[in-house]
């Protein structure tokens, strides 16, 4: 539920994958969202805005933040765009980190201090950001374990800074789910997809809608005594190891 002037959300990587099932349901719930993805939506309804822009292009991202603000009460913001950049230690590039850095620590800072003052103006605000199960430690995932553990440290950060304003940050590990940068590592057909179900204590992969309906509960008016915390949505990978 939604109360007065809480109901405007803006979401990144909204046009596929776990970003798209949380814009559906935060339309379905009556929001207005907001969405900042390289590609468009491709389904446009009422209510949905959709601009697409590269968030590792921090000066672009900035502008774009300014504009929304400057129009939108944004009071729910989930930052949900990555990249992954794979690579063994020998083989990683800095120019990965330093883009994966902007894209998942910059882009987040950026629109968070964007999006607060109309946060603060409403004594309510709700961050939720998808990190990853690989933050605990996934071989090739070098820069994208190192920004995603960033995610976290802002998540705890925030939460104390930012909870005497009623706003409360949390972050969502996902573990392995069928998105289309999953499907970049495994292909459809690949061996590994069942390999990797078998591995999992609920044997299965997990879907989209398992990380939305996380996120729904924590983007909640009713979920306001719930911050700082790292939610891993992941069949049970966090319990033990895990290889792609």
């Amino acid at each position: 539920m939604t109360g007065s002037g809480t109901n405007i959300a803006l979401v990144t990587g909204g046009s596929a994958g776990i970003g798209a099932a949380i814009r559906r349901d935060l339309l379905a719930a009556g929001y207005t969202v907001i969405s900042l993805d390289r590609e468009p939506c491709p389904d446009p309804v009422p209510g949905l805005h959709s601009h697409v822009i590269d968030l590792s292009d921090s000066t672009a991202t900035a502008a774009l933040a300014q504009r929304i603000a400057a129009a939108h009460p944004v009071t729910t913001l989930v930052h949900n765009a990555g990249a992954i950049r794979p690579a063994l230690l020998g083989e990683v590039q800095l120019e990965d980190y330093e883009l994966l850095s902007r894209l998942h620590v910059g882009a987040l800072i950026t629109l968070g201090q964007a999006f607060l003052p109309a946060m603060k103006a409403a004594g309510f605000g709700r961050i939720v950001t998808i990190s990853s199960r690989a933050v605990l430690g996934l071989e090739t995932r070098t820069s994208y374990a190192a920004t995603k553990a960033a995610q976290i440290g802002l998540t705890r950060t925030w939460a104390m800074e930012l909870g005497r304003f009623g706003i409360t940050v949390n972050a969502i590990a996902p573990g392995p789910v069928l998105t289309p940068q999953f499907r970049g590592a495994v292909p459809q057909g690949d061996p590994r997809e069942q390999k990797i179900a078998q591995s999992l204590p609920v044997r299965r992969i997990g879907e989209p809608a398992d990380i939305a309906r996380v996120a729904m509960f924590l983007l909640a008016a009713e979920s306001g005594f719930i911050t700082g915390q790292t939610w891993y949505v992941c069949g049970g990978a966090s319990l033990g190891s895990l290889a792609l």
